[in-house]
């Protein structure tokens, strides 16, 4: 499990940030905290792996979350995913400078947050994978920097289609461990099975999903979609 710490000062806004995370396979929403002080206490006591770290908080920023914890020699530093309403490129700069994985701005919904920690899952995955080898090589590099963010959804140039089921749709995969029928996702995003056939297909197309066929004891093979690896 990857130990999460969610650090928002709006009790409310954090209680979401936490019922969000939790509910991604895989992480596991160790503690919160308001303050700058409270999240660096949280650390040493803690030992999250990761942060979901606001930039505004009353005592400061998370930037100088990012900060101190660069400078602290006494552990290791979890990584941390920006999210904010800080829209302000600096801000983006300097988390980017201070080693921030990830940014997200508010306002944002589950599956947006899903797709952020899927993505990091995924990277620990491939950096826990090569750990044990000496060397690596470019294809290996390339894939753990690709690993690190979600894929963007292709652009819908056919006639017909609608950018945002098609988001919804690639939505669902990337976020579902485990390969779906068109039956699951259509039940699983409320379109009708006919047209989550015919995204799937498209995003089959696109080279960003795996068909794979399930073969039962008789009749046709069932076609299931899978998210391809980066």
């Amino acid at each position: 499990m990857i130990r999460t710490l969610v650090v928002e000062d709006d009790f409310r806004v954090s209680h979401i940030h936490c019922d969000y995370a939790s509910r991604v396979e895989g992480f596991e929403v160790v503690g919160r905290a308001a303050t700058v002080a409270e999240t660096l206490n949280a650390v040493r006591t803690l030992h999250p792996d990761l942060l979901l770290l606001d930039v505004f908080l009353p005592d400061g920023s998370g930037l100088d979350v990012l900060r101190q914890l660069s400078g602290d020699k006494g552990g290791a530093r979890p990584d941390a995913i920006m999210i904010t309403a800080d829209r302000d490129i600096t801000s983006v700069r300097t988390a980017m400078k201070l080693g921030a994985v990830g940014y997200v701005v508010k306002p944002f919904g589950s599956a947006d947050l899903a797709e952020r920690l899927t993505a990091y899952r995924e990277l620990q995955h491939r950096v826990d994978a090569l750990g044990q080898a000496p060397r690596t090589d470019q294809a290996d590099v390339d894939a753990l920097f690709s690993a690190a963010r979600p894929p963007a959804v292709p652009r819908v140039p056919a006639k017909g289609h609608s950018a945002p089921t098609l988001a919804l749709l690639h939505q669902v995969l990337r976020t579902t461990p485990d390969a779906l029928s068109a039956a699951q996702a259509a039940e699983l995003t409320g379109v009708s099975r006919a047209t989550a056939q015919r995204y799937l297909s498209y995003l089959v197309r696109e080279g960003m999903v795996r068909l794979e066929l399930r073969y039962g004891a008789t009749g046709r093979p069932e076609h299931r979609y899978r998210m391809k690896s980066p």
